[in-house]
């Protein structure tokens, strides 16, 4: 598929690109930022530049959304959920057209693309439903004629800071359910897409200006690291929702700790699937690819580690090394393709890293990766999905790649494989392959998964909107999207009424005037 970028921009809203921030009607350009070309990985292309944003554009737009927040919080839940009802529409209309922007810029395959901005749609379409569900508990209170109940309010300003891996549904996840809690939104997205940003950013903005919504409920500010850093040491930003590496997590986990603010943290994962005796292996074969090679790899829910039974490990290792060769790799636009290009050539250079650690290590390649060349890969970003049989204990095993390196080992008992699937830093998801009810629900207790996210008999990457979704240890321990991750996005007040005439005191204390 050829795209013509300009229209596909232009059908998208985006008539130039010269401004670094917007807080919804008001777009404007840095006088203080550089300049960074935007280039696409599929084709090596120069897609448009951007200018960053600096310090005095950071201020302009926190300023603008702590005043919008005044006003929106008063308006009445169902009301911001019909908003953001609308704003689900809209996306709906332009699904194909951001879709294509989002794997053009991305990388990701087209069907990914689609299915990043069906995401959107979903948590738009569960933020209605949460609008006239923000429940708080009514308690009995110990003292006489004394009602105690709690209620929830919004926090104020939400920093949103996304990656480029998911350039727009994790901003949506987050958004969606902020905005619905009567919250305001600045975004940060990853400074490798912005464009998809700034598409979103006038999609919103058409229904936000057909429903007089104040300027700043949701502001976008281009920009490298240091505008993160000014968010997570911004007393006005109470709540700082990040989405990145670990390193950088730990980063705005500290400098938001340090103020004494929230930090909801989406970070790393290391997952793997226990392949049982018991297993269905075409299933597992299934899951077990898309899971290592889509994306690239470049899912923070990307299958990263197999677990193997010793005695199904050699026929498992077969039907994996000829599925890897049928595997097409190519521009992502083709929907023939399987595997699109790593995001850019620092990428490229971790992957080749990380295969030669591996190397060193003592791993064996079955699958052995490498840059792909000539036509169609004029990018220098596709790169071959690899297979490695290695000790879970390798520095390299125990490290993310963000690349389609999928490491093979084998176990003995199940008590053998759990530990090992937690034998990492990260504990984002996991799944266990197999027909035994026992080893599932061993697998699902909590002698079992460490991880935010456990399965059985589906692989570890993509996830609905419906559960909250989110990982433990070097993973952040930060909930998005559904379930009860709304509370994160408010803060709980508890609430005593008196209503009788005199004023008994908690626990029987007495003091008489």
């Amino acid at each position: 598929m050829q795209l013509d970028i300009k229209n596909l921009l232009q059908s998208l809203g985006i008539q130039q690109i010269n401004e670094s921030s917007s807080t919804g009607k008001t777009w404007k350009s840095s006088e203080q930022g550089n300049t960074r070309a935007i280039v696409s990985p599929v084709d090596g292309k120069e897609i448009a530049s951007v200018k960053f944003a600096g310090k005095k554009d950071y201020d302009n737009v926190i300023q603008t959304a702590t005043d919008a927040f005044y006003i929106w919080r008063t308006w009445p839940a169902p009301k911001r959920g019909e908003v953001i009802r609308q704003l689900g529409d809209a996306l709906r209309a332009k699904k194909d057209d951001l879709g294509k922007l989002v794997s053009y810029e991305m990388g990701k395959s087209l069907q990914e693309g689609y299915g990043e901005v069906q995401e959107m749609i979903d948590i738009c379409d569960f933020a209605v439903g949460l609008s006239r569900q923000l429940y708080g508990l009514t308690m009995h209170s110990e003292r006489p004629a004394h009602r105690m109940y709690e209620q929830w309010h919004p926090l104020g300003i939400v920093g949103i800071i996304s990656a480029f891996n998911f350039p727009v549904a994790v901003w949506s996840w987050n958004a969606a359910l902020a905005m619905a809690c009567g919250n305001v939104c600045v975004w940060k997205p990853s400074e490798k897409t912005p464009l998809t940003a700034i598409a979103c950013q006038h999609i919103i903005q058409k229904v936000f200006d057909a429903n007089d919504v104040p300027e700043g409920v949701s502001c976008l500010i281009i920009g490298d690291r240091t505008i993160g850093e000014m968010m997570s040491n911004d007393k006005r930003v109470p709540l700082v929702s990040a989405t990145g590496s670990t390193r950088m997590g730990k980063a705005v986990g500290a400098a938001v700790g340090s103020r004494l603010g929230r930090s909801l943290l989406e970070l790393g994962g290391n997952n793997a699937i226990i392949i049982s005796k018991d297993a269905d292996l075409e299933t597992s074969l299934v899951g077990a690819v898309f899971g290592a090679v889509g994306t690239a790899g470049q899912r923070c829910t990307s299958t990263r580690r197999l677990i193997i039974h010793e005695s199904v490990y050699d026929n498992f290792r077969d039907k994996l090394v000829k599925a890897y060769g049928q595997l097409k790799i190519g521009n992502p636009l083709d929907e023939n393709n399987h595997v699109g290009p790593l995001i850019d050539k620092d990428a490229v250079n971790a992957y080749l890293d990380s295969i030669e650690k591996c190397k060193n290590e003592g791993g064996n390649f079955v699958v052995e990766g490498r840059i792909m060349e000539g036509e169609g890969y004029e990018s220098g970003c596709y790169v071959k999905p690899c297979i490695a049989e290695v000790k879970n204990e390798y520095g390299i095993v125990q490290h993310e790649t963000f690349a389609p390196i999928l490491y093979l080992m084998k176990y003995k008992t199940l008590d053998e494989a759990i530990a090992m699937q937690n034998g990492v830093p990260q504990g984002l998801s996991s799944a266990i392959m197999t027909l035994n009810l026992r080893e599932a629900e061993q697998f699902l207790s909590f002698a079992g998964s460490d991880c935010g996210i456990a399965n059985v008999n589906i692989g570890t990457s993509g996830a609905e909107i419906g559960g909250a979704f989110g990982g433990e240890k070097e993973t952040g321990g930060g909930r998005e999207s559904g379930s009860d991750a709304w509370k994160a996005y408010m803060r709980r007040q508890t609430n005593t009424i008196n209503y009788s005439d005199k004023l008994p005191l908690a626990q029987g204390i007495k003091f008489d005037l």
